[in-house]
């Protein structure tokens, strides 16, 4: 499986409805920090089928990243129930993005 691009239309189906733990990428094309966590969010993505990986593009949608309060990219932010459990910004490695799970 791979992130799923996630956009105001479908955040209430694929986050907030979602029964799995769901891993949100904040990120920006023109950000670099963000584009060395991208792949390892997609790995993320293809090891874990007990997770929904999802990728916000906050300058495609800026609702959500207001949403969100994201003030710095990347953040990830990680969703249980359609509630918060944790958020943090910056590029994080591997290990430290899984211990978030």
């Amino acid at each position: 499986m791979t992130a799923i691009n996630i956009n105001k239309n479908n955040f209430q189906n694929e986050v907030m409805n979602s029964d799995k733990t769901v891993l949100l990428d904040f990120w920006a094309p023109w950000c670099a920090p963000c584009r060395m966590v991208i792949p390892i969010i997609e790995e993320i993505a293809g090891e874990r089928p007990d997770i929904k990986v999802g990728k916000i593009n906050v300058d495609e949608q800026p609702e959500l990243a207001s949403e969100f309060s994201i003030m710095s990219i990347p953040t990830l932010v990680v969703m249980k129930n359609g509630k918060i459990v944790q958020q943090v910004s910056g590029a994080r490695p591997k290990k430290a993005i899984l211990e978030m799970l």
